[in-house]
């Protein structure tokens, strides 16, 4: 197997990742375990916005540096889930590009677009006058490790303004994550992925985080 590189693009990985408020054992573990890593990804902090829709479950959409990036999911294999890069676009995004690819994405009614292209404030404007629709401020404070040739990571996250934690294991290989997840101790633990935890923060969702 190709060793797997943090930050690299490479087939549709599967993901275990979880959300609540207390981690600490397995995070410690996770630190223990990792394989020395990037310095680049020992810490980092990103300011991000999640577009919830109420009507989806399958498509991811954030914006991040102005840009903003689909992943689809793609299947459930053994409880771990494969999600797929499925679009990346830059503002100002064209009536057509909203039309063709991103409101599809949403699984929502078609807003009326009146203006040809519209900038990143804009967008926003549409997503919040919408009433299946609430974008969903995030910051996450990302520690990056390497187990078991998975791209692993804890983060504090903030999902507009409430602290959470997450914990993840990432590869393209299906039993190097069980192997990670036994051996950090997050076995039986309930995967959630970023829609379903901010769906859950927000009460869009009427279920708890894992703990």
């Amino acid at each position: 197997m190709a060793e797997l590189k943090i930050g690299e693009i490479s087939k549709p990985r599967f993901e275990f990742r979880t959300f609540g408020q207390n981690f600490e054992a397995a995070a410690e573990r996770m630190a223990r375990l990792s394989l020395p890593v990037p310095e680049k990804v020992w810490c980092r902090h990103s300011d991000e916005i999640y577009i919830m829709s109420r009507t989806n479950d399958l498509n991811n959409t954030k914006i991040r540096d102005g840009k903003m990036d689909v992943k689809t999911y793609v299947q459930t294999v053994d409880g771990l889930e494969q999600w797929d890069p499925k679009l990346k676009a830059e503002f100002p995004v064209s009536k057509q590009q909203l039309v063709d690819e991103i409101f599809p994405a949403f699984m929502v009614e078609m807003p009326e677009l009146t203006e040809e292209s519209y900038d990143y404030q804009a967008f926003l404007a549409i997503i919040e006058a919408h009433p299946d629709l609430q974008a969903v401020r995030i910051h996450k404070e990302r520690y990056g490790y390497m187990v078991n040739d998975t791209i692993c990571e804890v983060a504090k996250v903030l999902v507009n303004g409430a602290q959470i934690v997450s914990i993840n294991s990432e590869s393209t290989e299906v039993e190097d994550i069980k192997k990670t997840l036994s051996d950090v101790g997050l076995e039986n633990i309930e995967n959630i992925n970023y829609l379903q935890a901010i769906k859950r923060v927000i009460g869009m969702i009427n279920k708890p985080l894992a703990n």
